[in-house]
This record gives structure tokens, C-alpha cells and sequence, in this order.
């Protein structure tokens, strides 16, 4: 530990408590963690494997599936690892420093997850209001352009979090009761003002979340006048048909994030820690695990893909 001019002392190490209260039941909640996790390396990297195979699937749309499958595979190889250890052998310490870059790592996947999303939904709008347009408007420098400021929105905004942490002063306890380093339970164990830190949180969240909401809620509003203004029914369901998977990826993804963004900011008293910290876990595992899943079942080309592929393999052999 190292003390500082005005006395406050600054922690080397972070203990990682995990799920407070349930440390009894560590080795259970683990096991459907592991599954889950071992699920979205093999979904996520098949999923990634079989776009790049598959000629068929060189389209936008499946470009930015692919995107979306590497963030939800790197957002939860920052955490659930670290998590096990704690879950498995007990080992609670990380280093102040170590803390602050995967506090970087979490908040930033999350945030390129959530442009993805966002560019996936315009993906669609495009798809059904201009098909003629479709191939011309979304051509590959696009996409890899939409990509790349997705990626440098995401860290750009992040880059403050670990130095606003650095400057507190942290004079209490230096346990997080928490299975990874997020920035409010790092900040909460501050004996300073912790304001700024607040407002720019709030501000990431309105520059991110709030941002890619908006445009998926106007991009599915053109989508719906769209549909409706078709004549044929069977038109219509087809065309919805081609977004049930990205209605269903939204939902696994912004549902668990608005519960720990609003419990964090408002119901900190009220939500039981132990609810949270699992709630916190499933956010950053659930669209890894099922997204591939939801995809592989509701896209008949991905459907069509995979039987092809295994079905080339077993000729082969």
C-alpha cells in the first residue's frame, strides 16, 4: 500500500469478493457459467468461421453478425475467466492497475457491442426499404468504415474511466463486492467526491446506449411503415421474418444492461447485491451464449450453411 500527500491511501490490489452472501453456492452458480461460456466459444468462433466459409454468406448482414460474435466473445473473456477463478481456487486479488484495464476492456466491448446493434438494425431498415439499393448502398468499405468508427467510439469514450479512477484517493475497504472490476463498485469504495465520475458515466451511457436506442427505434418505426404499406401478407411476414433474430439479440442484450445501469445509479438500497452481481454476469455471458443460437435457428441461410458444411465434411472423409 502506498500513502499519499493528503494521507489517503492507495490500494495496490483489489480484492474480487464475488457473489457476496452466496459464497457457499460459488462452485454451483460456476458450473452453468461454464457451460454458458464454453457454449459461446464454440457458437461465437463457428459462427465467425462458417461467414467466412460460406460464399453465400458474404452479405452485410452477416458481416455485421460476424462483428457482433467477436465483441460478445471478447466481452466475456475479459470477465467469466477471472470469475471462475474466484468461483474455483479462490483467487480474489487483482492488481489496482490490472483492475483499471479490464474495467476498460468491460465498458468498451460493451460499448461496440451496442453500435454493432445499432448498425445492425440500419443494416435492416436498408435491407427492407431500399432492396434495390441494398448491394450499392452497403458496400464492403462501408461496412468496414461503419465497423472501425463503431470500434473508436467505443474505446475513444472508455479512455477516461481508468483516470478518473487513478485520481481518487481510496482511504476504506478494498474489497469489491463484485466478480469483476466495474467502474461503480470501484468508484464506490472512494472516500472522495465520486461526481465527476457519475456525470461522465451518465454521459457515456446518453453518447452510447441512449444513442443506438434512438436509432434503432427509428430505423424499426421506417421498417414497420414499410411492412405494413406491403400488399402481400406473405410479404410482410417475410420481410419481419428477416429481423425476429435482431429483435431477439436486442432484448438479450439491453435488457440486462438497462437492470444494472438503473439498479447501480438508483436502486442500490432496494436490489439485493447478490441479484445484481448475477444479473451483471448473465449481461456480459447471455448474447454470447445465445445470440449464435438465436441466429443459427431463426436464419434459414445459416440454417442451409451448416448443413452444407457438415454435410461437405462427411463427404470428404
Amino acid at each position: 500500500m502506498s500513502i499519499s500527500n493528503n494521507s489517503y491511501v492507495a490500494p495496490d490490489s483489489f480484492i474480487l469478493n464475488g457473489i457476496p452472501g452466496l459464497e457457499a453456492a460459488h462452485i454451483w452458480i460456476s458450473l452453468p457459467l461454464c457451460a454458458m461460456y464454453a457454449i459461446s466459444l464454440v457458437g461465437n468462433l463457428g459462427l465467425v468461421y462458417l461467414i467466412q466459409y460460406e460464399e453465400s454468406l458474404h452479405r452485410p448482414m452477416y458481416f455485421f453478425l460476424a462483428m457482433l460474435s467477436l465483441t460478445d466473445l471478447l466481452t466475456c473473456t475479459t470477465t467469466l475467466p477471472n470469475a471462475l477463478c474466484i468461483f474455483w481456487f479462490n483467487l480474489k486479488e487483482i492488481k489496482f492497475d490490472a483492475c483499471l484495464v479490464q474495467m476498460f476492456f468491460v465498458h468498451g466491448f460493451t460499448g461496440v457491442e451496442s453500435g454493432v446493434l445499432m448498425l445492425m438494425a440500419l443494416d435492416r431498415y436498408v435491407a427492407i426499404c431500399y432492396p434495390l439499393r441494398y448491394a450499392t448502398i452497403l458496400t464492403n468499405p462501408i461496412i468496414a468504415k461503419a465497423g472501425l468508427a463503431t470500434f473508436l467510439r467505443g474505446v475513444i469514450l472508455m479512455i477516461p474511466f481508468p483516470f478518473l479512477v487513478k485520481r481518487l484517493p481510496f482511504c476504506q475497504s478494498n474489497i469489491i463486492s463484485h466478480t469483476y472490476c466495474d467502474h461503480m463498485s470501484v468508484v464506490k469504495l472512494s472516500c472522495s467526491s465520486i461526481k465527476v465520475n457519475v456525470i461522465y458515466g451518465l454521459m457515456v451511457a446518453l453518447l452510447i446506449g441512449v444513442f443506438d436506442i434512438c436509432c434503432i427505434s427509428v430505423s424499426y418505426t421506417m421498417i414497420l411503415r414499410a411492412v405494413v404499406s406491403l400488399a402481400s401478407t406473405n410479404a410482410r411476414q417475410k420481410a419481419f421474418s428477416t429481423c425476429t433474430a435482431h429483435i431477439c439479440a436486442i432484448i438479450i442484450t439491453y435488457v440486462p444492461a438497462l437492470f444494472t445501469l438503473f439498479t447501480h445509479r438508483f436502486g442500490g438500497h432496494t436490489i439485493p447485491p447478490s441479484l445484481h452481481i448475477i444479473v451483471a454476469n448473465l449481461y456480459l455471458l447471455l448474447p454470447p451464449t445465445l445470440n449464435p443460437i438465436v441466429y443459427g435457428v431463426k436464419t434459414k441461410q445459416i440454417r442451409e450453411s451448416v448443413i452444407r458444411f457438415f454435410h461437405c465434411d462427411k463427404e470428404g472423409r
